[in-house]
């Protein structure tokens, strides 16, 4: 995991993580809310659960853009070097894969979160 995250990058693969931790912080804040019956008095907390995809969806675009920043970089200097192995340019396209995948692993998490919750909660209002 630590080799995943080097290889990846630290800036992009820290902002990726930062945008985890605040997946995970906001599904826990809209699980007490569910839990200690808040969300029933609240008028527009079904709408309020879509941040949890909204900003899994924010991270995986940010993947993107990781993926494409070491895109550019790795084609300018390919265009500097010349003459350059084809394994060489395949380990370089694996290497920024890394950014999307794990973009693209956390909008899957926070997809499945958003809708166990909404779940969840409709459950609870029916009860």
């Amino acid at each position: 995991m630590k080799e995943w995250f080097i290889s990846g990058g630290s800036l992009f693969m820290s902002i990726l993580t930062i945008l985890l931790v605040i997946v995970v912080a906001v599904s826990v804040y809209f699980v007490v809310s569910i839990t200690s019956g808040k969300a029933k008095e609240k008028t527009n907390f079904r709408h309020q659960l879509k941040y949890v995809k909204s900003i899994g969806l924010f991270t995986m675009i940010t993947g993107i853009l990781g993926q494409l920043i070491g895109l550019m970089d790795a084609f300018s200097a390919i265009q500097q070097a010349g003459d350059i192995s084809q394994s060489i340019i395949a380990g370089g396209l694996k290497i920024s894969m890394i950014t999307t995948l794990t973009g693209i692993i956390i909008y899957l998490i926070s997809i499945a979160i958003w809708f166990l919750l909404d779940l969840w909660y409709q459950k609870t209002l029916t009860s």
